[in-house]
C-alpha cells in the first residue's frame, strides 16, 4: 500500500484506471474502473442506447442510424478515457456486430476511433466471460448463468470455481422483437422451440439461475419496487422461483406502461421487458431452478477477473472490498486485522456455531467497524448502517449485508433495536440478528479497550475461562477496567448466557 499519500483522497493504489467498452446489441457502454483489482470500483459508467441489433435478424445488416449513433458514442467515450488518464482500454463487441454483414466495417471504424483492438466475442466466449463475472461476484456460486442481451442469450454452468462450456441462442430481446414481428405469441413459440431440450437447462434443476443483462435487471428492479423491498441493491437480489414465474407472466401479458413504477425503466427498454420476461419464464419452466439471483456483474467484470493473476483471483472479493473501504475511512485500518483475530478467538472460545459464509461476514464487518468515526456521535450507527447496506460490495448476499450493517450499528448505538432500521432488519433472520448483536457487543468492548489503536487487542484477549467470559488486561492497562467497560462486558455476557470477569495479568 505504498504511495497512498500521492493519490487523490478516496483512491487506492491499483495502478492507472482501466476502461472497458462494451458494444452490445442494445447499448454501447463505457465503464472506467479505479484499477485492476479483485474488487474493482467503477469510477465512471456511461451508456448510449444505440440498438445496433435492430433489424439485423431481418436485413442482415447494422442500420446506418444505429452505426452513426454507436460511433458517435465511441468518440465521446474515447475522449472521456483520455480525460480520466485511462491506462488501458479494452473494447468488446457482441452479437450484433458478430452477426451483421457490415459488422467488419463497423469494427474497423470502432478500432480507429478507440485506438484499441476490438475483441469480437463468439457466443461461447461471451458465455465464458459472463460466467467469470458471476464467479467474481458471488461466494461459491452453483447453478446456471444466463446473459440476455439485445441479440442473444448465453447459458453456461458454474459450480464454485468451475465454468462449463457455454452455449448461445438467438433469443436477445431486440432480435426476438424483430423476428416475431412484435408478436408475443410468435415469440413464445420461437423461445420454446429454441430452449426445449437445451442441455444447459437440464443441469439447472434444484440449483440457482444467475440472471445477467440489462433487461433482466430492469425486470428485477420493477419486482423490487412492487414488493416494497427494503434494500434497493440489484446485485444478489433473489426471487423465489414461483414468484418469478408469476411476475414474468404478468409482465408479458400487460402493456408495459401500465406496470407499477415502470417509470424507473427507460422508455427505450420498456418494449423489451415482455421479451425478457418470456425468455425467463421458459427457462424457469424447462430448467426448474430453485431461485432467480440477479447479478450486477457480467462480461465486463468477467474480463477484469480474467486479467488478474491466479493469486489475485483466489482472494475473497468481499474481504478485499471491505478492507479497501476500511482503509479509506477508518482511523487505523490495521486495527481491523486485530479485530478479526480477537473475535476469531472469542467465537472459538464460546463455541459459537458459525458457517464459513457467516465467518466471512464477520471478518468483513471487522474491516468496516470504524468507517463512521468522523460522523456526529449520535449518527454514527445510522451512517455506518446506510453505507454498508448500500456499498458496492461483491461476494455477499442481502442477508450478509444486513448482518454487517446491523453489527456496526450495534457497535455504535448499543444492543437494542429501538433505533436500528426496521427495513434492514427485515432481511435478517433471528440467527443473523443474534450473531450481529454478539459481534456488535464484542466490538463495543474492543473499541473501549483499544481506542482503535492497532496492536492493543492482541494483548487484551476476551475468552471463556472455566465457563466465565473473561477479559484479560495487562497490569499496565489495569486502569481501563472502568464501570463502563464492566457494563459492556456484562451486556455481552447476558447475550452469551455467561458470567463475566475482568482479570488483570
Amino acid at each position: 500500500m505504498e504511495g497512498r499519500r500521492e493519490l487523490p483522497p478516496g483512491r487506492l493504489p491499483y495502478g492507472a484506471p482501466v476502461a472497458i467498452v462494451d458494444i452490445g446489441s442494445n447499448s454501447v457502454r463505457i465503464v472506467v474502473y479505479e484499477g485492476l483489482s479483485r474488487a474493482p470500483a467503477a469510477m465512471f459508467n456511461e451508456k448510449e442506447l444505440c440498438a445496433l441489433g435492430r433489424s439485423v435478424a431481418v436485413t442482415g445488416r447494422l442500420s446506418d442510424d444505429s452505426v452513426a449513433r454507436a460511433l458517435s458514442a465511441l468518440k465521446r467515450f474515447r475522449k472521456l478515457a483520455d480525460v480520466m488518464k485511462v491506462g488501458s482500454m479494452h473494447v468488446l463487441a457482441t452479437a450484433a456486430a458478430r452477426d451483421a454483414a457490415n459488422g467488419p466495417d463497423f469494427i474497423r471504424d470502432a478500432e480507429s476511433i478507440c485506438g484499441s483492438p476490438v475483441e469480437l466475442l463468439s457466443g461461447k466466449r461471451e458465455a465464458h466471460l459472463s460466467a467469470l463475472g458471476v464467479l467474481s461476484g458471488f461466494f461459491r456460486p452453483d447453478g446456471v448463468v444466463g446473459d440476455l442481451g439485445g441479440g442473444s442469450l448465453e447459458l453456461v454452468d458454474v459450480a464454485k470455481k468451475r465454468v462449463g462450456a457455454g452455449v448461445t441462442f438467438p433469443l436477445g430481446g431486440i432480435r426476438l422483437q424483430d423476428v416475431s414481428e412484435r408478436s408475443i405469441k410468435k415469440a413464445d413459440r420461437i423461445v420454446r422451440d429454441a430452449l426445449e431440450g437445451a442441455a444447459s437447462l437440464a443441469k439447472l434443476k434444484g440449483r440457482a439461475f444467475y440472471a445477467v443483462g440489462g433487461t433482466w435487471r430492469a425486470l428485477a428492479h420493477l419486482h423490487m419496487v412492487q414488493k416494497n423491498y427494503p434494500l434497493h441493491v440489484l446485485h444478489g437480489y433473489t426471487i423465489p422461483v414461483k414468484e418469478a414465474l408469476e411476475f414474468c407472466r404478468l409482465v408479458r401479458r400487460v402493456d408495459p406502461d401500465t406496470l407499477p413504477s415502470v417509470g424507473i425503466v427507460s422508455s427505450d427498454r420498456r418494449p423489451l421487458l415482455a421479451y425478457g420476461a418470456l425468455v425467463l419464464e421458459h427457462i424457469i419452466r424447462i430448467g426448474k431452478p430453485t431461485e432467480i439471483v440477479m447479478s450486477g456483474l457480467g462480461v465486463r467484470e468477467g474480463l477484469l477477473y480474467e486479467l488478474l493473476d491466479e493469486e489475485a483471483r483466489r482472494e475473497d472479493a468481499l474481504l478485499v472490498s471491505a478492507r479497501d473501504l476500511g482503509w479509506l475511512r477508518a482511523r487505523a485500518p490495521r486495527h481491523g486485522d486485530d479485530l478479526i483475530e480477537w473475535t476469531d478467538r472469542l467465537f472459538r472460545s464460546v463455541d459459537i456455531d458459525e458457517t464459513a459464509e457467516e465467518r466471512r461476514w464477520r471478518h468483513a464487518a471487522c474491516h468496516l467497524a470504524d468507517l463512521a468515526w468522523r460522523a456526529h456521535p449520535d449518527y454514527r450507527g445510522e451512517q455506518a448502517l446506510d453505507v454498508i447496506a448500500h456499498a458496492a460490495f461483491m461476494g455477499v448476499d442481502h442477508p450478509g449485508r444486513a448482518f454487517m450493517a446491523l453489527a456496526i450499528f450495534y457497535r455504535h448505538m448499543g444492543l437494542l433495536d429501538d433505533e436500528a432500521s426496521p427495513r434492514i432488519r427485515e432481511l435478517a433472520s433471528t440467527r443473523i440478528l443474534d450473531r450481529a448483536r454478539t459481534l456488535g457487543g464484542a466490538m463495543r468492548i474492543a473499541y473501549l479497550v483499544s481506542a482503535a489503536v492497532a496492536g492493543t487487542l492482541p494483548r487484551t484477549p476476551l475468552t471463556l475461562k472455566r465457563d466465565v467470559l473473561t477479559l484479560k488486561l495487562p497490569a499496565e492497562l489495569g486502569d481501563l477496567a472502568s464501570d463502563r467497560l464492566k457494563n459492556r462486558l456484562n451486556r455481552l455476557g447476558r447475550l452469551l448466557a455467561r458470567p463475566t470477569q475482568i482479570e488483570l495479568v
